[in-house]
C-alpha cells in the first residue's frame, strides 16, 4: 500500500535529484509502486521486501540517471529489466521515447505487460527472452541496465544491440575498477559518475561505454 510519507519521500527526493514531476509523471510512478509491492509477494519481483525502502532504492535509483538519459537517444533497451527498474520510470518520465524492456523470466514479463496496460504506457514494450537471442529491426541509441551482470557480460551480451552511436549504461553499487579491466577490447569507459540517491546507502556509480567499431 502506497502512503502519504511515501508521496513525501518521492517528491522531496526528485526534487533533490533535479527532476521535475508534474502530477501525470507523479501518480503514474506512485501507482506503478502500488503494483510492485502487490504482485512483489507472489511473484517475488525484487529482494527488497519492506515498502518503506522502495521509494528510494527503486523508484530514487532508477529517476538518478534521467540527467543521462535525457542527453541520450530516442530508443532505449532495459536489459534484465526484472520488475523494471530503471525502464519503467525512465518510460513514465519520457512519454515521447521508445523504451524496450526485456527479461528472460516469464513472471516478471507478465508483471511489466501488466504495468504497461494498467498505466498505458504506449511507449514501452516488454519482451520475453534472453537478450543473446534478441534481435530487433534496428540498433537502440541507448542500453541501461541497473545490477545486470560484470560489464564484460553487459558488453558481450549486447553488443549486437547497438552500435557506434550507441550509449550503454551500467548501474552500479561500487565503482567496479576489476571489471573495467575486463571489457572487451572494443569497448571503451566514457565517463563514470557518482550518483546521491536520496535515501540510499551505500555507493552508487553509472558507467558510460561506448563500442569502437
Amino acid at each position: 500500500m502506497v502512503t502519504a510519507p511515501h508521496v513525501e519521500e518521492l517528491r522531496q527526493g526528485a526534487r533533490q535529484l533535479g527532476v521535475e514531476l508534474d502530477a501525470t509523471r507523479q501518480d503514474r510512478l506512485l501507482a506503478y509502486l502500488a503494483l510492485l509491492i502487490k504482485w512483489n509477494k507472489a511473484y517475488n519481483l525484487t529482494a527488497v521486501r519492506d515498502p518503506d525502502e522502495m521509494v528510494s532504492r527503486h523508484l530514487l535509483d532508477s529517476l538518478s540517471v534521467v540527467p543521462f538519459v535525457e542527453a541520450g537517444g530516442y530508443t532505449w533497451l532495459d536489459v534484465g529489466s526484472g520488475g523494471g527498474m530503471p525502464g519503467i520510470p525512465l518510460a513514465i518520465l519520457f512519454p515521447e521515447r521508445r523504451f524496450t524492456l526485456l527479461d528472460s523470466n516469464g513472471k516478471k514479463t507478465r508483471f511489466l505487460t501488466q504495468v504497461k496496460l494498467e498505466l498505458k504506457l504506449d511507449n514501452l514494450e516488454v519482451v520475453h527472452g534472453r537478450v543473446e537471442e534478441f534481435r530487433p529491426e534496428r540498433p537502440f541509441t541507448g542500453i541501461v541496465s541497473r545490477a545486470f551482470s560484470s560489464l564484460k557480460d553487459f558488453a558481450t551480451w549486447t553488443r549486437h544491440l547497438g552500435d557506434g552511436a550507441t550509449r550503454w549504461l551500467a548501474m552500479k553499487g561500487q565503482a567496479p575498477a576489476d571489471e573495467l579491466q575486463a571489457l572487451p577490447a572494443d569497448f571503451r569507459l566514457e565517463a563514470q559518475h557518482a550518483l546521491a540517491v536520496p535515501g540510499c546507502q551505500g555507493q552508487r556509480h553509472l558507467l558510460i561505454l561506448r563500442r569502437t567499431l
